[in-house]
């Protein structure tokens, strides 16, 4: 079993045109995040992208990269494609690292796939407990109900669960947006049409969940902070991380 990390990267973004080619410290984003990812451990590392300016940016630095369809409505999609031209085998497991997370840590990685030594472990994902200066009521912030055997309940943008009983501390769960999963089931994923629940929430893997999938997750420390908009690449300019 191999273990591959594919990082899609498209150049197009409402809010944030050209994203993967933003330089920090004069280096592309989506060169931090495939350094990063190369630290991990991984069988493999490639980007997947239907652009030649990330192509051959990745090439520039050294990267490896597949050219994928322009016509994904994901990135689970586009791994998918990026898996199969790899020429994964069905018993590998995928892992989609987000192009737009150049503060991934490795040790992230690691524990995310550290998840597959239990063979009913098809898909896998990382959670963090809220820290008291994020407010569960952001939308922005998905949050997970974890079941005491591991498994995701239901991730929602609303600070789920609600606390009636007011002498229980309230303890929210952010997730982490980093997936893992076997290519057999990843191919199987991609098939599946949009679920109500993935229509309501605009999450994805709700439509999963909704179809009877188990999703896997690991409670940690690991934090990693996605760049959204041209703001956020200002913050991370300033961050002493790199």
């Amino acid at each position: 079993m191999a273990f591959i990390g594919i990082i899609p990267a498209r150049y197009a973004s409402t809010r944030f045109p050209g994203k993967p080619l933003a330089l920090i410290h004069g280096r592309p984003m989506v060169q931090w995040v495939y350094e990063r990812a190369c630290q991990a451990g991984l069988s493999q590392v490639a980007v997947a992208t239907d652009d030649d300016r990330i192509r051959e940016a990745v090439e520039q630095f050294g990267g490896q990269v597949v050219m994928t369809s322009p016509n994904h409505r994901s990135g689970t999609d586009r791994c998918a494609e990026a898996a199969r031209a790899l020429g994964a085998s069905k018993e590998d497991v995928v892992v989609n690292i987000q192009g737009d997370e150049p503060f991934i840590q490795p040790d992230a990685i690691r524990l995310l796939t550290s998840q597959f030594d239990r063979p009913e472990v098809h898909i896998a994902t990382l959670a963090k407990a809220f820290t008291g200066d994020e407010n569960p009521q952001n939308p922005n912030m998905v949050k997970v109900v974890v079941a005491q055997n591991g498994r995701a309940l239901y991730f929602s943008r609303s600070p789920i669960p609600y606390y009636r009983n007011e002498q229980l501390p309230p303890v929210h769960y952010k997730h982490v947006g980093i997936y893992a999963y076997r290519l057999s089931v990843l191919n199987e994923l991609v098939q599946l049409p949009a679920s109500p629940l993935e229509e309501a929430e605009k999450l994805e893997q709700l439509r999963w969940l909704d179809n009877g999938y188990d999703i896997f997750v690991r409670i940690c420390d690991y934090e990693s902070i996605g760049i959204d908009t041209p703001e956020d690449l200002e913050r991370a300019e300033k961050m002493t991380q790199f």
